[in-house]
């Protein structure tokens, strides 16, 4: 699916594009902002993509970071996630950055 929205052949609010990642709103948010933040490349999750990408492991981050700046999130605060694996939560194997604000964050999540 996400490498889909890369190609342009699903549809998707893309909110900022680079030459390694893509970030879109997630189609069923868990806060009222929550962004994903993709690279272009295939890679089915984190771990994979740190061991075979690092530096496109980092311009995730760095991405997260400025959509989290363009989202107002900076001074309230935010979460990224990298859920790996199924028991994990990953529903879509190609990794991915999730971006949440915009409310309150407890720890554990749930």
């Amino acid at each position: 699916m996400f490498c889909k929205i890369v190609s342009g052949d699903v549809p998707a609010t893309i909110v900022r594009e680079t030459e390694t990642t893509v970030a879109f709103r997630d189609i069923n948010p868990q806060a009222p902002t929550h962004v994903l933040v993709i690279p272009r490349l295939h890679h089915p999750d984190a771990a994979s993509l740190a061991a075979a990408a690092p530096e496109v492991a980092a311009d995730i981050l760095r991405e997260a970071g400025n959509v989290a700046a363009d989202e107002k999130l900076v001074e309230t605060g935010y979460r990224v996630v990298f859920n790996t694996g199924s028991g994990a939560g990953q529903t879509v194997f190609h990794a991915h950055a999730h971006i949440l604000g915009g409310r309150g964050m407890q720890w554990p999540p749930g």
